[in-house]
């Protein structure tokens, strides 16, 4: 075994036809080695989480649990993570702490900070709960905004401002002079089931996508590992995306040197543009040139539609590799020994139908 190395592991949350995220990652560098949590699927998943590690970690600890936001197919199984490991650090975002902030924007004068506060904690009871869980055990719980560092790595967005306008269009939030009643699920469109042609050279993937503001409020994260640059996206949107790539050119990164990344919301089609991927990762290539990066995108084996087709080939225009979960665990790895039983993986094919 190298004296460095990395093991990511997408863990597939398999809940009908309803995606998440659970991501583990193993760090070892100069005789030291990180693990981390980055959200937690579905209580199911969160066991399986558990279980990973204990296995293929061979630790009990975990040095840094994440969560990107709080939908509860991403959240929800980190509380079981926190019962059966040992947790170091907890970076997860508190938005009852910034109530005081948004209470003069509230239309109705009814509302006070108190109740503001308490209308947060019972919509999003399962943040709440992991909070509570933290203070029981002692453990620090710190917010993931634009600038922090964590481990390996650097939260690119949000920014604490923006998150504090977008806590304003959570569900269940009352309406403010600035955000609406929209909802997460009144801002969705169906889904056309007619398909379109494409080729490497024709794209049909909008440029105008829109996700709510829970998506958008995302925690996006920069790593540098051992031979490895990667971008974590968790639900993000296009704003969340663009913000976290201006604040990359302030800083001097280059999010095209990211050879590993997740694709935002599990391949849906609303999350990305054109513009947004050739930012983030470069123009389209000419046909037929190698695709030297890779992707993952965590799926359910019972949701075939995602991840959307015209988003893979977008990718892969890009010189991107697309890996989906699709039911099964699928690991990148450098530096660690081979996993007995653990075979190559196959990307999704580029497809010449996609999604009207």
């Amino acid at each position: 075994m190298n004296h460095s190395g990395y093991e990511i592991d997408f863990i597939p949350v398999d809940s009908g036809k309803k995606n998440g995220d659970a991501i583990t990652i193993r760090v070892k560098e100069n005789g030291t080695t990180k693990i981390y949590v980055i959200d937690g699927g579905t209580k199911i998943t969160g066991q399986k989480v558990v279980d990973h590690i204990k296995e293929y970690y061979q630790t009990e600890h975990v040095d840094y649990l994440i969560n990107t936001h709080p939908d509860l197919d991403h959240i929800s199984g980190l509380t079981v993570v926190m019962e059966q490991l040992e947790v170091g650090e907890i970076w997860m975002h508190k938005p009852w702490d910034h109530a005081h902030k948004i209470i003069d924007d509230i239309i109705d004068n009814r509302v006070t900070v108190n109740s503001l506060t308490k209308r947060i904690h019972d919509s999003l009871k399962i943040a709440k709960e992991i909070k509570d869980m933290a203070d029981e055990k002692g453990i620090d719980v710190f917010e993931p905004f634009q600038g922090k560092q964590i481990g390996h790595f650097k939260v690119l967005s949000p920014k604490m401002d923006w998150y504090v306008e977008l806590i304003k269009g959570f569900n269940n939030m009352p309406p403010s002079e600035t955000k609406t009643f929209a909802t997460e699920a009144s801002r969705l469109i169906s889904e056309a089931i007619d398909t379109i042609s494409e080729n490497w050279n024709i794209e049909t993937l909008s440029e105008d996508g829109q996700t709510s503001d829970k998506n958008e409020s995302s925690v996006v994260l920069y790593g540098q590992l051992p031979n490895l640059q990667m971008l974590l996206t968790g639900d993000a949107g296009l704003q969340a995306l663009t913000k976290a790539y201006d604040y990359s050119v302030s800083q001097g990164i280059n999010l095209k040197s990211c050879n590993f990344m997740q694709i935002p919301h599990h391949g849906g089609r609303r999350n990305i543009s054109p513009s947004i991927l050739n930012k983030l990762i470069g123009p389209i290539l000419l046909a037929n040139s190698p695709l030297t990066k890779v992707a993952y995108v965590n799926t359910s084996k019972d949701f075939p539609e995602h991840p959307k087709k015209s988003v893979s080939n977008a990718y892969q225009r890009r010189g991107v590799k697309v890996y989906a979960t699709n039911g099964s665990i699928k690991c990148k790895k450098w530096g660690f020994e081979s996993r007995k039983g653990w075979t190559s993986a196959t990307p999704i094919e580029f497809y010449t139908q996609v999604e009207k």
